[in-house]
């Protein structure tokens, strides 16, 4: 997964406030909880000496996701009294926290946003229009294209149509286009589709060799209405993604099992990421999940100034730097600042040593 997206999180120095909130919204009396909840996280922030100002630019936003149905939350960061992002989360935070530190806590969003998988699904429905005689059928043709799990909540480009049903030999045309642009301009992985048996199939006939590994058809092609906010298919997705890798990390892994062989030291556990990092090497930091890194690192000013300890940092004539209690938040300021790639993978699959470790650039050997 590309970091691109939390760039305004490191435009300006700290101190940032970091707060994950439950936002859901299928219980009785959503607002007045996510109000107790917020409460809460705005005394912890004060308590650590946050600004009046930051603190207000992050009440501004907590809450304004009311038009995303069920369970969900917020990632919000602000700083120096402005805000600098704000996000939706696909699933509430394993706990509501508010953070006021040097570093934004950038770990649980990132979290959240795996697997990062480009998608599209796309129904094709028969409706039939009032008229003498019974009416007259069409089909109504729907598609949504995006990156799962995140436009769960945030659903990606969405399109309507309705076509006669003798037209749709020319739209077969006309959609098959559109899906390979979207596999070329996106690198979309999965098309899943359903609805009409006779349309679908008609349309999976005619499909170029470049979508054959990438269309599923669900056997039941009953007409999905989602949620207010959610994204089509969203159940159905949950089954086919949630424990798929993309194409791209899934090459990126084998890389690192290749390299983990040859030179173990120096791609796997806390001190060899670290080294990387500092070094702008790393190519991809791999985390496991669930993450549990039992250990301080020090950090400084830029995103190659990380050491297991201050002295390194002086060794490397650093002046200014600080002992930084979240090492995910370190990590991923590294690599964000460094453009390496994320990955994370269950600790079950592939343990690592200490959790973390990282796919070279360039091994220098």
């Amino acid at each position: 997964m590309k970091l691109q997206f939390l760039t305004p999180l490191y435009a300006h120095p700290g101190p940032i406030a970091s707060v994950y909130l439950d936002t859901s919204r299928d219980l009785d009396g959503p607002d007045r909880a996510i109000d107790v909840r917020w409460r809460t996280l705005r005394k912890s922030l004060l308590a650590h000496d946050a600004d009046e100002p930051t603190v207000r630019a992050i009440e501004d936003v907590v809450g304004t996701d009311r038009e995303v149905a069920g369970r969900h939350g917020q990632a919000i960061f602000a700083a120096h009294g402005s805000l600098v992002l704000a996000e939706t989360l696909p699933e509430p935070p394993a706990r509501d926290s508010a953070l006021y530190g040097m570093l934004p806590d950038a770990l649980p969003l990132v979290l959240q946003r795996t697997p990062d998988i480009p998608y599209a699904a796309v129904g094709i429905h028969r409706v039939r229009i009032a008229g003498p005689g019974g009416g007259e059928e069409e089909l109504e043709l729907e598609s949504e294209a995006g990156r799962w799990p995140m436009n769960r909540v945030g659903p990606g480009e969405y399109s309507h149509r309705r076509i006669p049903v003798e037209a749709w030999p020319k739209e077969v045309d006309r959609l098959l286009v559109e899906l390979v642009d979207g596999v070329d301009a996106n690198g979309i992985e999965m098309i899943v589709l359903f609805g009409d048996p006779w349309a679908v199939s008609s349309l999976m006939r005619a499909a170029p060799p470049k979508l054959h590994g990438a269309l599923v058809k669900l056997k039941d092609g009953h007409h999905r209405q989602p949620e207010p906010g959610r994204a089509l298919l969203e159940d159905e997705l949950r089954i086919l993604l949630d424990d798929r890798l993309p194409d791209h990390d899934k090459k990126q892994l084998d890389a690192f099992l290749g390299q983990r062989a040859r030179h173990p030291e120096y791609v796997e556990g806390i001190a060899a990421t670290v080294a990387a990092l500092q070094r702008r090497q790393a190519q991809t930091l791999i985390f496991n999940q669930p993450v549990e890194i039992d250990r301080h690192l020090w950090v400084g000013t830029a995103p190659t100034h990380l050491a297991l300890s201050g002295e390194d940092l002086i060794a490397f004539g650093l002046h200014y730097f600080w002992e930084e209690p979240a090492v995910g938040a370190a990590l991923i300021r590294a690599a964000a600042g460094t453009e390496a790639d994320l990955i994370a993978v269950p600790r079950d699959e592939l343990p690592l040593e200490n959790g973390v470790a990282v796919l070279l650039r360039y091994t220098g050997t």
